[in-house]
Protein backbone atom coordinates (compact mmCIF):
# COMPACT_ATOMS: atom_id res chain seq x y z
CA UNK A 1 0.00 0.00 0.00
CA UNK A 2 1.31 3.47 -0.88
CA UNK A 3 2.41 5.73 1.93
CA UNK A 4 -0.41 7.84 3.37
CA UNK A 5 -0.01 10.82 5.69
CA UNK A 6 -1.98 10.49 8.94
CA UNK A 7 -2.42 12.74 12.00
CA UNK A 8 -2.58 10.28 14.90
CA UNK A 9 -0.29 12.09 17.37
CA UNK A 10 0.97 15.66 17.47
CA UNK A 11 4.53 14.51 16.77
CA UNK A 12 3.44 12.97 13.44
CA UNK A 13 3.97 16.42 11.88
CA UNK A 14 7.10 18.55 11.70
CA UNK A 15 7.45 22.12 12.86
CA UNK A 16 7.41 23.25 9.22
CA UNK A 17 4.13 21.43 8.67
CA UNK A 18 2.59 23.09 11.73
CA UNK A 19 3.81 26.50 10.53
CA UNK A 20 2.00 25.77 7.27
CA UNK A 21 -1.19 24.64 9.06
CA UNK A 22 -1.27 27.69 11.34
CA UNK A 23 -0.87 30.04 8.38
CA UNK A 24 -3.53 28.22 6.38
CA UNK A 25 -5.89 28.25 9.39
CA UNK A 26 -5.40 32.03 9.68
CA UNK A 27 -6.26 32.53 6.00
CA UNK A 28 -9.18 30.09 6.02
CA UNK A 29 -10.66 31.72 9.13
CA UNK A 30 -10.36 35.17 7.55
CA UNK A 31 -12.21 33.93 4.44
CA UNK A 32 -14.93 32.40 6.63
CA UNK A 33 -15.35 35.64 8.61
CA UNK A 34 -15.61 37.61 5.36
CA UNK A 35 -18.31 35.23 4.01
CA UNK A 36 -16.13 34.30 1.04
CA UNK A 37 -16.70 30.83 -0.38
CA UNK A 38 -13.67 28.55 -0.44
CA UNK A 39 -14.38 25.02 -1.68
CA UNK A 40 -11.08 23.18 -2.26
CA UNK A 41 -12.63 19.86 -1.14
CA UNK A 42 -15.60 19.91 -3.49
CA UNK A 43 -16.82 16.34 -4.15
CA UNK A 44 -14.60 14.95 -1.34
CA UNK A 45 -15.98 12.91 1.54
CA UNK A 46 -15.00 12.77 5.21
CA UNK A 47 -16.14 9.76 7.24
CA UNK A 48 -16.37 10.45 10.98
CA UNK A 49 -16.36 7.39 13.26
CA UNK A 50 -17.43 7.99 16.86
CA UNK A 51 -17.01 5.46 19.63
CA UNK A 52 -16.95 8.28 22.21
CA UNK A 53 -19.55 11.05 22.55
CA UNK A 54 -18.75 14.53 21.28
CA UNK A 55 -20.11 18.02 20.74
CA UNK A 56 -17.19 20.10 19.49
CA UNK A 57 -15.44 17.35 17.53
CA UNK A 58 -18.49 16.37 15.51
CA UNK A 59 -19.68 19.91 14.91
CA UNK A 60 -16.26 21.31 14.00
CA UNK A 61 -15.43 18.52 11.55
CA UNK A 62 -18.88 18.29 9.98
CA UNK A 63 -19.38 22.04 9.58
CA UNK A 64 -15.77 22.50 8.53
CA UNK A 65 -15.91 19.85 5.80
CA UNK A 66 -19.13 21.34 4.42
CA UNK A 67 -17.59 24.83 4.43
CA UNK A 68 -14.71 23.44 2.34
CA UNK A 69 -17.24 22.20 -0.22
CA UNK A 70 -17.15 18.54 0.79
CA UNK A 71 -19.50 16.24 2.63
CA UNK A 72 -19.22 14.51 6.00
CA UNK A 73 -20.75 11.17 6.99
CA UNK A 74 -21.31 10.40 10.67
CA UNK A 75 -20.96 6.84 11.91
CA UNK A 76 -21.18 5.73 15.51
CA UNK A 77 -20.44 2.21 16.63
CA UNK A 78 -24.17 1.37 16.57
CA UNK A 79 -24.40 2.38 12.89
CA UNK A 80 -21.57 0.17 11.67
CA UNK A 81 -20.45 -3.44 11.81
CA UNK A 82 -17.60 -2.54 14.20
CA UNK A 83 -19.75 -3.16 17.27
CA UNK A 84 -20.92 -6.46 15.80
CA UNK A 85 -17.44 -7.86 15.44
CA UNK A 86 -16.07 -6.73 12.07
CA UNK A 87 -12.34 -6.34 12.45
CA UNK A 88 -10.79 -2.88 12.50
CA UNK A 89 -8.53 -3.92 9.63
CA UNK A 90 -11.47 -4.98 7.43
CA UNK A 91 -13.46 -1.86 8.29
CA UNK A 92 -10.48 0.30 7.34
CA UNK A 93 -10.17 -1.41 3.97
CA UNK A 94 -13.83 -0.82 3.14
CA UNK A 95 -14.35 2.67 4.59
CA UNK A 96 -11.17 4.05 3.03
CA UNK A 97 -12.25 2.86 -0.44
CA UNK A 98 -15.42 4.97 -0.20
CA UNK A 99 -14.01 8.19 1.25
CA UNK A 100 -11.14 10.66 0.98
CA UNK A 101 -10.30 11.12 4.68
CA UNK A 102 -11.39 9.50 7.95
CA UNK A 103 -11.64 10.98 11.45
CA UNK A 104 -11.93 8.58 14.40
CA UNK A 105 -12.80 9.34 18.03
CA UNK A 106 -12.20 6.18 20.03
CA UNK A 107 -10.61 4.56 23.08
CA UNK A 108 -7.10 3.06 22.89
CA UNK A 109 -4.57 4.60 20.52
CA UNK A 110 -3.89 1.08 19.22
CA UNK A 111 -7.36 1.06 17.62
CA UNK A 112 -6.74 4.12 15.48
CA UNK A 113 -3.22 2.93 14.66
CA UNK A 114 -4.56 -0.40 13.38
CA UNK A 115 -7.17 1.41 11.30
CA UNK A 116 -4.55 3.76 9.82
CA UNK A 117 -2.24 0.85 9.00
CA UNK A 118 -4.93 -0.55 6.68
CA UNK A 119 -6.40 2.70 5.33
CA UNK A 120 -5.88 3.95 1.79
CA UNK A 121 -6.68 7.52 2.85
CA UNK A 122 -5.50 9.88 5.64
CA UNK A 123 -6.75 9.15 9.17
CA UNK A 124 -7.18 11.88 11.81
CA UNK A 125 -7.24 11.29 15.55
CA UNK A 126 -10.37 13.03 16.86
CA UNK A 127 -9.47 11.86 20.39
CA UNK A 128 -8.12 8.70 21.99
CA UNK A 129 -7.43 7.81 25.61
CA UNK A 130 -3.80 8.78 25.05
CA UNK A 131 -3.84 11.83 22.74
CA UNK A 132 -5.98 14.71 21.44
CA UNK A 133 -3.88 16.35 18.70
CA UNK A 134 -6.68 18.34 17.03
CA UNK A 135 -7.43 20.08 20.33
CA UNK A 136 -3.85 21.20 20.86
CA UNK A 137 -3.56 22.37 17.25
CA UNK A 138 -6.55 24.64 17.95
CA UNK A 139 -5.13 25.74 21.32
CA UNK A 140 -1.80 26.72 19.81
CA UNK A 141 -3.50 28.60 16.98
CA UNK A 142 -5.58 30.46 19.59
CA UNK A 143 -2.46 31.36 21.56
CA UNK A 144 -0.71 32.62 18.41
CA UNK A 145 -3.78 34.71 17.49
CA UNK A 146 -3.75 36.43 20.87
CA UNK A 147 -0.08 36.52 21.84
CA UNK A 148 2.09 35.73 18.82
CA UNK A 149 4.62 32.88 18.43
CA UNK A 150 4.52 30.15 21.08
CA UNK A 151 8.19 29.25 20.77
CA UNK A 152 10.00 29.89 24.05
CA UNK A 153 6.78 30.43 26.03
CA UNK A 154 5.73 28.64 29.22
CA UNK A 155 2.47 26.70 29.45
CA UNK A 156 1.11 25.62 32.86
CA UNK A 157 -0.92 22.41 32.89
CA UNK A 158 -2.88 21.98 36.11
CA UNK A 159 -4.69 18.71 36.89
CA UNK A 160 -4.80 15.26 35.34
CA UNK A 161 -1.99 14.01 33.10
CA UNK A 162 -4.54 12.92 30.50
CA UNK A 163 -4.66 12.81 26.70
CA UNK A 164 -4.72 16.62 26.41
CA UNK A 165 -1.74 16.98 28.74
CA UNK A 166 0.19 14.30 26.83
CA UNK A 167 -0.41 16.17 23.59
CA UNK A 168 0.72 19.51 25.04
CA UNK A 169 3.95 17.76 26.02
CA UNK A 170 4.47 16.43 22.50
CA UNK A 171 3.74 19.87 21.06
CA UNK A 172 6.35 21.44 23.34
CA UNK A 173 9.01 19.15 21.86
CA UNK A 174 7.99 19.86 18.26
CA UNK A 175 7.45 23.62 18.61
CA UNK A 176 10.08 24.40 21.28
CA UNK A 177 8.20 25.73 24.29
CA UNK A 178 7.96 24.56 27.91
CA UNK A 179 5.14 22.88 29.82
CA UNK A 180 5.04 23.10 33.62
CA UNK A 181 2.82 20.30 34.91
CA UNK A 182 1.28 19.88 38.35
CA UNK A 183 -0.84 16.85 39.14
CA UNK A 184 -1.97 15.27 42.41
CA UNK A 185 0.21 12.40 43.68
CA UNK A 186 -0.44 9.26 41.66
CA UNK A 187 -1.55 11.14 38.55
CA UNK A 188 1.89 12.25 37.31
CA UNK A 189 3.02 12.37 33.71
CA UNK A 190 4.35 9.07 32.32
CA UNK A 191 6.92 10.01 29.69
CA UNK A 192 6.52 6.74 27.81
CA UNK A 193 2.72 7.08 27.67
CA UNK A 194 3.05 10.68 26.54
CA UNK A 195 5.42 9.57 23.80
CA UNK A 196 8.22 11.96 24.76
CA UNK A 197 11.83 11.90 23.63
CA UNK A 198 13.16 13.48 26.84
CA UNK A 199 12.28 15.97 29.56
CA UNK A 200 13.92 19.10 28.13
CA UNK A 201 10.56 20.74 27.50
CA UNK A 202 8.61 19.92 30.62
CA UNK A 203 8.91 20.05 34.38
CA UNK A 204 6.69 18.52 37.06
CA UNK A 205 5.70 20.44 40.21
CA UNK A 206 4.08 19.11 43.37
CA UNK A 207 2.49 22.51 44.05
CA UNK A 208 0.17 23.82 41.31
CA UNK A 209 1.00 27.40 42.27
CA UNK A 210 4.62 26.73 41.36
CA UNK A 211 3.59 25.33 37.98
CA UNK A 212 1.47 28.41 37.24
CA UNK A 213 4.13 30.91 38.31
CA UNK A 214 5.12 33.24 35.41
CA UNK A 215 3.28 31.07 32.86
CA UNK A 216 2.13 32.63 29.58
CA UNK A 217 -0.88 30.31 29.47
CA UNK A 218 -2.67 28.36 32.21
CA UNK A 219 -4.77 25.45 31.03
CA UNK A 220 -6.63 22.51 32.52
CA UNK A 221 -9.28 19.89 31.82
CA UNK A 222 -11.99 18.02 33.71
CA UNK A 223 -10.79 15.94 36.64
CA UNK A 224 -12.55 12.84 35.32
CA UNK A 225 -12.14 12.11 31.62
CA UNK A 226 -14.47 9.87 29.60
CA UNK A 227 -13.98 6.26 30.57
CA UNK A 228 -12.93 7.06 34.15
CA UNK A 229 -16.35 7.88 35.59
CA UNK A 230 -16.06 5.13 38.22
CA UNK A 231 -13.17 7.12 39.74
CA UNK A 232 -15.17 10.34 39.95
CA UNK A 233 -15.48 10.64 43.74
CA UNK A 234 -11.89 9.59 44.41
CA UNK A 235 -10.69 12.11 41.83
CA UNK A 236 -12.76 14.93 43.32
CA UNK A 237 -11.02 14.39 46.64
CA UNK A 238 -7.55 13.98 45.11
CA UNK A 239 -7.81 17.05 42.85
CA UNK A 240 -9.45 19.47 45.32
CA UNK A 241 -6.31 21.66 45.58
CA UNK A 242 -5.81 21.72 41.79
CA UNK A 243 -8.56 24.17 40.88
CA UNK A 244 -7.43 27.03 38.64
CA UNK A 245 -8.68 30.07 40.56
CA UNK A 246 -7.99 33.80 40.56
CA UNK A 247 -5.10 33.37 42.99
CA UNK A 248 -3.42 30.89 40.66
CA UNK A 249 -3.91 33.19 37.66
CA UNK A 250 -2.42 36.03 39.71
CA UNK A 251 0.98 34.27 39.93
CA UNK A 252 1.05 33.71 36.15
CA UNK A 253 2.23 36.52 33.90
CA UNK A 254 -0.08 39.56 33.86
CA UNK A 255 -0.92 38.88 30.20
CA UNK A 256 -1.39 35.11 30.72
CA UNK A 257 -4.35 33.50 29.00
CA UNK A 258 -6.62 30.76 30.34
CA UNK A 259 -7.76 27.81 28.19
CA UNK A 260 -9.96 24.76 28.71
CA UNK A 261 -10.91 22.24 26.01
CA UNK A 262 -14.52 21.99 27.34
CA UNK A 263 -16.93 20.78 28.57
CA UNK A 264 -16.23 22.49 31.90
CA UNK A 265 -17.32 21.89 35.47
CA UNK A 266 -17.25 25.34 37.08
CA UNK A 267 -16.25 25.14 40.69
CA UNK A 268 -14.24 21.96 40.14
CA UNK A 269 -11.19 22.20 37.86
CA UNK A 270 -11.67 25.94 37.33
CA UNK A 271 -13.40 28.76 39.18
CA UNK A 272 -16.22 30.52 37.33
CA UNK A 273 -14.42 33.85 37.83
CA UNK A 274 -11.51 32.52 35.74
CA UNK A 275 -13.25 30.79 32.85
CA UNK A 276 -15.80 33.60 32.53
CA UNK A 277 -13.20 36.30 33.17
CA UNK A 278 -11.26 38.61 30.82
CA UNK A 279 -8.21 36.34 30.45
CA UNK A 280 -10.21 33.35 29.30
CA UNK A 281 -10.18 32.59 25.56
CA UNK A 282 -12.15 29.34 25.74
CA UNK A 283 -14.81 30.38 23.21
CA UNK A 284 -12.21 31.42 20.62
CA UNK A 285 -10.44 28.15 21.42
CA UNK A 286 -13.60 26.12 20.78
CA UNK A 287 -14.36 27.93 17.51
CA UNK A 288 -10.79 27.49 16.35
CA UNK A 289 -11.22 23.72 16.40
CA UNK A 290 -13.16 24.21 13.17
CA UNK A 291 -10.70 26.55 11.46
CA UNK A 292 -7.59 24.54 12.29
CA UNK A 293 -9.25 21.27 11.29
CA UNK A 294 -10.24 22.81 7.97
CA UNK A 295 -6.56 23.57 7.40
CA UNK A 296 -5.72 20.02 8.45
CA UNK A 297 -8.30 18.48 6.11
CA UNK A 298 -7.06 20.63 3.24
CA UNK A 299 -3.46 19.60 3.88
CA UNK A 300 -4.10 15.87 4.28
CA UNK A 301 -6.44 15.55 1.29
CA UNK A 302 -4.64 17.89 -1.12
CA UNK A 303 -1.12 17.81 0.26
CA UNK A 304 -0.82 21.59 0.39
CA UNK A 305 -1.60 21.90 -3.34
CA UNK A 306 -4.56 24.16 -2.62
CA UNK A 307 -2.24 26.92 -1.46
CA UNK A 308 -1.66 27.90 -5.07
CA UNK A 309 -5.43 28.05 -5.61
CA UNK A 310 -5.81 30.72 -2.95
CA UNK A 311 -2.56 32.64 -3.43
CA UNK A 312 -4.16 35.11 -5.84
CA UNK A 313 -6.77 35.92 -3.17
CA UNK A 314 -4.33 36.50 -0.32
Amino acid sequence: MHSVKHFLQFKDFTRAEFDHLLERARWIKAEFKAYRKYWPLSDRTLVMIFEKASTRTRLSFEAGMQQLGGSAIYLNSRDSQLQRGESIEDAAQVISRMSDVVMIRTFEQAIIQRFADHSRVPVINGLTNEYHPCQILADIFTFVEHRGPIQGKTIAWIGDSNNVCNTWLQAAEVLDFKVQVSTPPGYEVAADRAGLHGNDHFEQFADPMDAARLADLVTTDVWTSMGFEAENEARRRAFAAWQVDTEMMRVARPEALFMHCLPVHRGEEVAAAVIDGPRSVVWDEAENRMHTQKALLEYLVLGGASQTNSSREQ
